[in-house]
């Protein structure tokens, strides 16, 4: 079993990753030469934030953050293929 030290110590060495990248997918986000970059961008800003709340879900021991994971994720795939349905036939619909 985890020790509740050892995720706390993991999260405090975690933590400023997780803000420089979260930084650098905002910068990415608002400068994006291109649409994809963008996507791209926000993708993995998603990605990231749904593997810090199963970080959390452990440290705070609280099982519904990995089901709010499993929903971010998906939301963002789901997103993902309606970009790039629009991308490739340049109309919106289903």
């Amino acid at each position: 079993m985890i020790g509740l030290g050892e995720v706390q110590l993991f999260i405090l060495y975690i933590l400023p990753v997780y803000i420089t990248a979260f930084i650098l997918y905002t910068i990415r986000a608002l400068r994006g030469p291109s649409i994809s970059d963008i996507v791209l961008a926000v993708d993995s800003m998603s990605y990231d934030l749904a593997a810090f709340l199963v970080i959390l879900a452990i440290f705070f021991r609280e099982p519904i953050l990995i089901g709010t994971a499993i929903v971010l994720a998906l939301w963002t795939y789901s997103l993902d293929i309606y970009v790039s349905k629009y991308l490739e036939k340049r109309e919106m619909g289903e």
